[in-house]
């Protein structure tokens, strides 16, 4: 396991503990201290599937990063998991929630936070300034939309096991990456080096 593997185990583990705080205050003030994550992330600049999935060209690299922070998110799944309690049963919630929108609303709502989540992160490499994701994190939480990293520590937190996640979790996954490319597509002279 080399050190970009590592430090994309951590951003998976810094966006898990920001879902924590959603799960354990719910509405607004959860979702403006899911933001804590994705600070981590920019502050360090390790490796988020959501924060790369818009500059990274190469697929398998994107797909490594992405497996990485699935891995990190799943542990503090398992930890909430295992503590049980309130947060374990907002977990819960949030996964049957997310699983009845059906493929394509939960398709939707996943490209959303992708476009969200990739435009907070390119206005802070332009800016310095984390303004965008203060304010980025929480739209995309306000606004429904789902994050595919943020979703590990909801379904291993919630602990239960559905046929309907084998095809909601791959849609989730598909949809943060059109997100995440609407920007590169629409405004390909944006693209910094991954």
């Amino acid at each position: 396991m080399n050190l970009t593997d590592r430090q994309s185990i951590m951003a998976g583990i810094l966006i898990g503990l920001g879902a924590c705080g959603f799960l354990a205050l719910g509405g607004l003030t959860g979702a403006i201290i899911f933001a804590f994550g994705l600070i981590g992330v920019v502050l360090t600049g390790i490796p988020l599937y959501t924060g790369r999935a818009g500059v990274m060209t190469s697929i398998p690299g994107i797909i490594k990063v992405w497996w990485w922070n699935v891995v990190g998110a799943m542990a503090v799944g398992l930890v909430v998991a295992a503590i049980g309690g309130s947060m374990a049963e907002s977990a819960y919630n949030t996964v049957a929630a997310h699983v009845a929108q059906g493929p394509w609303r939960g398709f939707l709502r996943a490209v959303g936070c992708g476009l969200v989540i990739d435009l907070s992160v390119w206005f802070y490499r332009s800016s310095k300034s984390l303004v965008p994701v203060l304010f980025g994190i929480p739209l995309f939480i306000v606004c429904g939309f789902y994050h595919s990293i943020a979703d590990v520590v909801y379904i291993f937190g919630a602990c239960k096991w559905d046929i309907d996640l084998l095809w909601f979790y791959p849609i989730i996954v598909i949809g943060n990456y059109v997100g995440c490319n609407v920007r590169r597509r629409l405004l390909p002279e944006t693209n910094p080096s991954a």
